[in-house]
């Protein structure tokens, strides 16, 4: 797995810094959003550094895949009934902050409609 050692989401990974875990596998790890931007702000993150989407390969696809699985998955365990929000900001002019690929979501907590 490759890690940047000046990355603060490898550092999460690492465990130097802490977070408030809400998943974590082998490939992935979650957390709470320490500037939340809605009720419930989840980041989803792989554990193997990448900077951002624009640098994904074809390898990349399975772990892609298991990001955007995890995403409803995770909605559902924070009550998120009534849809969610999922955003991927891509490089300095889509607004990415941290350069290591993480998927939000967010939403308000609340019943699912029909």
């Amino acid at each position: 797995m490759t890690s940047d050692p000046t990355c603060i989401f490898c550092k999460l990974v690492d465990g130097q810094i802490p977070s408030k875990k809400a998943h974590e596998d082998a490939d992935t790890l979650a957390f709470h959003d320490i500037r939340p931007a809605a009720p419930v702000h989840l980041l989803i993150i792989p554990k193997a550094h990448l900077s951002s989407l624009a640098e994904a390969t074809e390898a990349d696809q399975p772990m892609l895949g298991k990001l955007l699985r995890l995403a409803p998955e995770l909605a559902r365990q924070h009550g998120l009934h009534n849809g969610f929000k999922t955003v991927v900001h891509t490089g300095k002019g889509g607004g990415q902050e941290v350069f290591h690929l993480h998927l939000h979501v967010m939403g308000t907590p609340g019943p699912a409609q029909p």
